[in-house]
């Protein structure tokens, strides 16, 4: 009785303890429910929602203190439109509680130098940002705020640092002033213009070669393209002329002057930027994209703040932290878009494709897939009928008359983006407008621009219905019907070289043969490489590899996997015959020679070769480059394949160093057998047997403990692999210098311009392959400019490459 007594008791107690906990945590959720919600729309005011909401977390300060901070240092950078309400929050806060506004400054620093020390520039400087906006609130003194400032402009100045490093503290401080610039302004002029006189000399100092690398557009007509800081600091020093008056941030800590103005301030400690290391990857400069002037909004409507107004600067980068904030849900992101406050003010839905398209046309890379604005901007046409498709086609009527002097890989991603937006409103367009293209010569952009739309459409419908689409007179601009081009079955195919054994390894497929019987009879067929004498042995048979490569691909042209099939069973077969990289080219070109007429086939055929190893890196690229593909050389198709190519080489380097990281650091941590051997005897029973455990858990999840031979493999696989990927990217760029070379030589001899459509395209195609891949390339760096771009030269190629130089220095 007694023991059943003490049983009731312990389960009493159990409930009574797991219910205190369960309403602690509904009591932090509440909080931070509240927390996060504050400044969302409800049925009062704002003020009265802060004020509160102030009081509410005054009361729970005893008991939920370390909750509270964390939240409240993290809200500003999560949602940093909610800058000045939670900086007007923690205001309210201090003024009550003045021990927590400094455990709250405390809490702030600790999170911006964790932040700059683990490399999370975005969240540093929206930290920055909002330690600026307490010196509004009587929160941070305004003399320790301009000592943080200082350590930033001795970062910025600092010498023997990529400039990228210095660039983002200029940035850091640039894009805090609006914030804070009237209140350093009234209270401390003098220091406030030291600080842009410092700024400004930088700025005057600082080099923009790589500026040319990152516009979408080469020429500033009607809209200049300039460069990220230099655009922001011509907006801080029209701020500055306006006495640091600005119109769009929302300031809700005014209503509460009197009760902040009397809370005592507290000043921030020293904060050293950390020091450089070679680790330390810094963000890319960018060029800000200009599509519209206020000529291009309607009259009736509000106008289009000014490129250098500091509005311009604050509602896009607002915009930008929406897209931010919900990009994986297009629907919601159109929706938060469409809702952005004092929307009534300015022209919003250029606002929005402007800032939508400057992100799709980001270089080097977009921050997101494409496709992901490209189904932004359709759920944006549906939820505003009545404008926004009007805007849209007017975007893409401004992006097609500059398309003359865009950028290569801004070009694909305008191709990519318009065609799928037609896939999507049943390919309607005014295609009469621009039928000047057709009275163009085949590369000048506009013509290539139709061309290449007409056969990523093909990609997504079928060939009748493209062919529907666009008036009669666009038929020269049409891709041909996708089918495969098998010159055996075309009339007088019975004359080409191996035209029998065609037939015969035909009907041998038909039959379901074994590889071996295949490689029998192609083994077969004569060799024309092969001299009468017979005193060299070629390096391999080009007719047997057209007769067998044409024949499977022909017989598994129905479907992906017919042909995939065709090459898993016969890869054997495929690798006897193409033992080496001439072989292997030879191949490309008879896969080519079939499916010339569907790129998309083509691409998918090679990257199965890829993948499958029957071709190498190397020889795909040398093959793109061959005087065979000269006719196709201006397609993107064709620099989608070589992409792909270097992608996949880049990956599989990747994964084998990480592959050798992991290996290591599973080594590194692995005890040591004289640790082993010195274990205290008295402590074997319990430790051991629990380290052991737990070392048969880890080798259980992990795979097997790796030894030090097994990782100096891993290291000389890796090292080979290092190897091909260098002399990928030798092979890719000596070809272009080559190419280019010679066709400025040749117009020198005839006596015409070498700055041809052609010669723009090629140019292009090298700077995106710079700029695609710039964090592989960067590797190796020092080798492309010792072997590679000397200083003999054409100056035109060379500046391709100090731009891409230039990009991290």
């Amino acid at each position: 009785m007694s023991r059943r007594k003490r049983d009731d008791g312990y389960e009493h107690g159990y409930r009574k303890r797991r219910r205190v906990v369960s309403e602690q945590a509904e009591i932090e959720d509440r909080l931070e429910s509240l927390i996060i919600r504050v400044g969302d729309k409800t049925s009062s005011s704002l003020e009265s929602n802060l004020e509160g909401l102030a009081s509410v977390l005054e009361a729970d300060l005893n008991t939920y203190k370390s909750k509270i901070l964390r939240i409240l240092s993290e809200c500003p950078i999560q949602m940093p439109e909610k800058c000045t309400i939670y900086s007007t929050l923690v205001g309210l806060l201090n003024a009550k509680n003045y021990n927590f506004g400094g455990e709250f400054v405390e809490q702030i620093v600790r999170n911006l130098k964790e932040a700059l020390r683990e490399g999370q520039w975005e969240s540093a400087r929206l930290i920055v940002r909002f330690i600026s906006d307490m010196v509004n609130c009587h929160i941070v003194s305004a003399s320790s705020l301009l000592q943080l400032y200082d350590s930033f402009i001795d970062a910025a100045m600092e010498q023997g640092v990529p400039q990228v490093r210095r660039d983002w503290y200029m940035y850091a401080l640039l894009t805090a002033l609006p914030w804070v610039g009237r209140e350093l302004f009234e209270k401390k002029e003098n220091d406030l213009e030291r600080i842009m006189a410092a700024m400004e000399g930088y700025l005057r100092r600082r080099n923009t070669a790589h500026v040319a690398a990152l516009r979408v557009w080469n020429c500033d007509t009607p809209h200049p393209q300039e460069e990220y800081l230099e655009c922001l600091w011509a907006q801080v020093r029209k701020l500055r002329t306006d006495e640091w008056q600005e119109r769009h941030i929302y300031r809700p800590y005014l209503a509460f002057d009197s009760i902040l103005s009397e809370a005592l301030q507290h000043n921030l400690p020293v904060i050293l930027p950390p020091p450089h290391t070679a680790s330390t990857q810094y963000p890319l400069p960018w060029v800000v994209f200009r599509m519209f002037d206020y000529t291009d909004c309607p009259e009736a409507g509000p106008l289009l703040p000014g490129t250098h107004s500091v509005e311009r600067y604050l509602i896009e980068e607002h915009l930008h932290q929406i897209i931010t904030r919900h990009h994986n849900e297009r629907k919601e992101l159109a929706t938060q878009l469409l809702a952005f406050p004092q929307r009534n003010k300015i022209p919003l839905e250029y606002m929005i494709v402007e800032v939508l398209f400057s992100e799709l046309f980001q270089m080097p890379s977009p921050r997101y897939l494409e496709i992901a604005y490209g189904c932004t901007l359709i759920e944006l046409c549906k939820l505003q009928p009545s404008t926004m498709p009007q805007v849209l086609a007017q975007a893409t009527e401004l992006l097609y008359e500059r398309i003359d002097t865009m950028n290569a890989t801004c070009f694909d991603r305008f191709v990519s983006w318009f065609s799928y937006h037609l896939s999507n409103f049943q390919f309607r367009w005014s295609w009469d407008d621009w039928q000047n293209c057709l009275s163009l010569e085949k590369d000048h952009p506009k013509a290539k621009f139709v061309s290449e739309v007409f056969g990523k459409c093909l990609r997504l419908s079928y060939h009748k219905r493209v062919t529907e689409m666009v008036p009669e007179c666009y038929s020269p601009l049409l891709p041909p019907k996708p089918e495969p081009y098998f010159k055996y079955q075309i009339e007088g195919g019975n004359g080409f070289p191996g035209a029998a054994q065609v037939q015969t390894l035909t009907e041998l497929l038909r039959k379901k043969p074994t590889p071996e019987e295949v490689l029998e009879l192609v083994q077969q067929l004569p060799n024309p490489l092969k001299d009468d004498d017979g005193d060299m042995e070629p390096s391999h048979n080009p007719l047997a590899i057209e007769v067998f490569v044409q024949t499977l691909l022909h017989l598994g042209s129905k479907s992906f996997t017919h042909t995939f099939a065709g090459l898993a069973k016969y890869h054997s077969v495929f690798k006897n015959i193409c033992e080496n990289e001439e072989a292997q080219i030879c191949m490309l070109r008879q896969v080519y020679e079939l499916w010339q007429h569907h790129p998309q086939f083509l691409g998918v055929v090679v990257d199965k070769m890829l993948k499958t190893q029957i071709v190498e890196c190397c020889a795909v690229a040398n093959w793109i480059f061959s005087r065979d593909m000269a006719l196709e050389f201006t397609r993107s198709y064709i620099w989608e394949v070589l992409h792909l190519t270097i992608r996949k080489m880049n990956k599989h380097v990747v994964r084998l160093e990480k592959e050798v990281a992991d290996a290591r650091a599973k080594l590194r941590a692995a005890p040591s057998d004289s640790e082993s051997s010195d274990e205290d005897p008295s402590r074997e029973g319990g430790e051991k047997r629990r380290r052991t455990s737990s070392n048969k858990e880890a080798t259980k999840d992990d795979g097997e403990q790796p030894t030090e031979e097994m990782v100096e493999r891993m290291e000389e696989r890796l090292e080979a692999a290092q190897s091909d990927q260098k002399n990928l990217f030798l092979i890719v760029f000596q070809r272009f210098i080559m190419i280019l070379s010679e066709h400025v030589v040749r117009c020198d001899t005839d006596g015409k311009d070498f700055n041809t459509f052609w010669y723009q395209w090629t140019v292009g195609r090298l700077q995106q392959v710079f700029m695609a891949h710039h964090e592989q390339v960067e590797k190796y760096s020092q080798t492309l400019e010792t072997l590679l771009f000397t200083h003999d030269l054409d100056g035109n190629i060379l500046d391709t490459f100090r731009q891409f130089q230039a990009l991290r220095s």
